[in-house]
């Protein structure tokens, strides 16, 4: 149900999206945040993807003291892809941004945000972050080549050689305006449990046709979270496999495929070789069929395109991938 107070009932110009499943030691800082960002343009949607921990209570303690709030649940656990599906889905505002239950705002960040995006008036824009381990704060900055400037979102893709926007998957670090998503015209792939932010900016940059990156960070990513899907060790893990072939399919089809499919490829040997250079801190079962799916993938790639990107890849990473590629073909 929306709680709104009285005087609130115009259209909120900003639709914020954040998903919660068992963050109780984290959720109220984020909470925190958005009351600290609350304003008569901004709605928030709180979805708890049923948690079993505390932090249903957390989420409705501060859902009673936010403006525009409304509290969206799970009866079963169905991963983030689809929280934030329900939140875009329930959304009112003319854009809409997303924040991960164990994240959080700097105070204003949400104003400065929406007036950039209206400013500019492009389909969606960028924005850099602040990565938080510990005590620790590193700005990491969003890739671009120009700042608040609009942009060819094709561009954004660039060479394979060069680290480029669709390298840059966090997609609460944006916002996104709301003609978008309308008619169901782009959502989170809720088959993958993983890897769904890096299928979604890809097709945000096929598909958008104007965006900027801003010179704004203010959204705080907390790293190292035991219960974050980037510390998990099990199968979760490979869905970068279907999001990637998804994405090379696509790409195949698209009108501008030879350009597009080396940066594709480059991009997906890059997440092969990461996993399995860390294939020995996954459970055995998964590092099995870790490998296993790594030589089929390299075999299903386009071999004129892989094999031009092996020959541009650093040493160490050319020759892990060359060696499950051979084993494939000896296979």
């Amino acid at each position: 149900m929306r709680t709104e107070s009285e005087g609130e009932s115009r259209v909120p110009q900003l639709s914020v999206v954040v998903p919660f499943h068992n963050v109780a030691a984290f959720a109220g800082t984020a909470l925190g945040s958005l009351a600290r960002n609350a304003g008569p343009d901004v709605e928030f949607l709180l979805v708890d993807d049923c948690s079993t921990d505390e932090t249903p209570s957390v989420v409705d303690h501060w859902a009673d003291r936010l403006p525009r709030a409304e509290v969206i649940r799970h009866p079963t656990n169905v991963g983030i892809a689809a929280a934030r599906n329900s939140g875009i889905d329930a959304a009112r505002g003319d854009y809409v941004t997303f924040l991960d239950g164990d994240d959080w705002y700097a105070p204003g960040h949400l104003a400065r945000l929406l007036h950039a995006a209206r400013e500019l008036d492009c389909d969606f824009a960028r924005t850099d972050h602040v990565q938080s381990t510990g005590t620790s704060r590193v700005v990491r900055q969003a890739p671009a080549p120009l700042r608040n400037t609009v942009l060819d979102p094709r561009a954004g893709i660039a060479v394979p050689e060069r680290e480029t926007m669709v390298d840059y998957p966090f997609v609460w670090a944006g916002i996104y305006h709301r003609r978008l998503f309308e008619d169901g015209a782009l959502r989170f792939a809720t088959d993958l449990r993983t890897a769904e932010d890096r299928l979604f900016v890809w097709r945000m940059h096929l598909h958008a046709r104007t965006y900027a990156a801003l010179n704004l960070h203010g959204v705080f990513y907390r790293r190292g979270v035991a219960t974050s899907l980037t510390q998990i060790k099990d199968a979760r893990q490979l869905d970068f496999f279907p999001a990637y072939d998804t994405l090379l399919e696509e790409i195949g089809q698209d009108r501008d495929a030879e350009l597009l499919l080396p940066k594709a490829v480059r991009t997906y040997c890059a997440m092969i070789a990461f996993h399995n250079e860390k294939a020995d801190v996954y459970e055995p079962a998964t590092a099995k069929r870790l490998r296993h799916e790594s030589a089929t993938a390299l075999h299903r790639m386009p071999q004129p395109v892989l094999e031009k990107t092996l020959t541009m890849m650093d040493s160490k990473r050319g020759t892990l991938l060359r060696r499950l590629h051979d084993k494939q073909k000896a296979a």
